[in-house]
């Protein structure tokens, strides 16, 4: 009887690397709201999440364990961000040949005896300049645009540098979003016309009760302001897909998680 190598059974996954970091953010948050709710009075959202928030929550704490589906929400959102990219493009050109025909015009006016000419068109320069900021927000963040102190930064490990991220967009972001979001909620419905008293107006003309611009020939702002809430969306989602890749990185997952590295990194004097 010949010997034979004796292959040992592959080892158990341990349960840091099975969850995704995600999932012990969710569990405690949940743990922090059921203490808010039992054993103290607040006012806090925290204290008093709605009924799709424990949904939310407990669904982030099961999706934990699906790492493909998690994986798949993530290239989703991401994909999103490519479509923003493009639509801040073309209003990146919209915005240079308005400006172009400003200049052309201006020099016009005097034939005409009029200071502004067509009004319209500076509202919609400087709004369409806005929503292209606006809608590259979750592009920027995507790419990793944002500045880092390069010098501290670049002598981390991958594992170091994801779980920085991570800490930072799940502990800081995520919560500025949310709160961003439930701000904006009032102030884009009363700039499409709700009243203080939270009814809307009557009847099918509702362009009529927008904010206008206080400028000549203003266009109605209430439409980019709502804009303020769509981007501050989009932002949560890009985070929330930053969440997802450097969870990865940390559990040591490298085929689905990652960390943007730039040739060049981006110094802060």
């Amino acid at each position: 009887m010949t010997d034979s190598a004796v292959v040992s059974p592959p080892a158990r996954r341990s349960l840091l690397t099975r969850v995704h970091p995600l999932g012990w953010v969710a569990a405690a948050t949940i743990l922090l709201a059921v203490a808010g709710r039992l054993f103290w009075y607040t006012e806090y959202w925290v204290g008093n999440l709605a009924w799709w928030n424990w949904l939310v929550l407990i669904g982030a704490a099961a999706a934990s364990l699906w790492h493909n589906g998690l994986d798949r929400l993530r290239r989703g959102i991401e994909s999103v961000a490519s479509g923003t990219k493009t639509l801040a493009w073309i209003l990146a050109w919209l915005v240079f040949f308005l400006q172009l025909f400003n200049v052309i015009t201006r020099y016009g006016n005097d034939l005409v005896a009029t200071d502004i000419l067509f009004g319209e068109t500076t509202s919609l320069a400087w709004q369409s300049f806005g929503l292209m900021f606006l809608l590259g927000m979750n592009y920027g963040v995507r790419e990793g645009v944002n500045p880092r102190i390069d010098f501290w930064w670049a002598n981390f490990s991958n594992k170091r540098k994801a779980t920085l991220d991570f800490v930072i967009h799940s502990a800081l972001l995520l919560p500025f979003v949310v709160m961003a979001i439930r701000i904006l909620k009032g102030y884009a419905a009363t700039s499409l016309g709700r009243r203080f008293n939270g009814d809307w107006p009557s009847g099918w003309r509702v362009w009529e009760t927008w904010e206008d611009a206080v400028d000549a020939g203003g266009l109605p702002v209430g439409p980019i302001k709502v804009m303020l809430l769509v981007a501050f969306a989009l932002f949560g989602m890009q985070i929330l897909a930053e969440v997802i890749k450097t969870g990865f990185v940390m559990i040591g997952d490298d085929k689905r998680g990652k960390i943007v590295e730039l040739e060049t990194p981006l110094r802060v004097e």
